[in-house]
């Protein structure tokens, strides 16, 4: 729920460097996550790396996207 909450919570800030500081806090939030199927599977609960190749496509979505808003010219 944090990833997108701040993804939204970014999306409504002015400036350039407020969104692109709510989507690094995303990024930490993606990273967060990507612990917890490691941490599952050390733990043996299930085998599979579904939910981590997940985080990397969402990683490189967020990754994108922040790399826009940094490129984009202020009005």
């Amino acid at each position: 729920m944090s990833i997108p909450a701040n993804v939204a919570e970014g999306f409504r800030r002015k400036g350039l460097p407020d969104k692109a500081r709510f989507l690094n806090i995303a990024q930490a939030s993606l990273e967060e996550c990507r612990y917890y199927p490691i941490l599952s599977h050390d733990l043996q609960y299930h085998e599979g790396n579904t939910l981590t190749e997940l985080a990397t496509e969402v990683s490189k979505l967020l990754t994108a996207y922040e790399r826009s808003i940094l490129n984009r010219q202020p009005p």
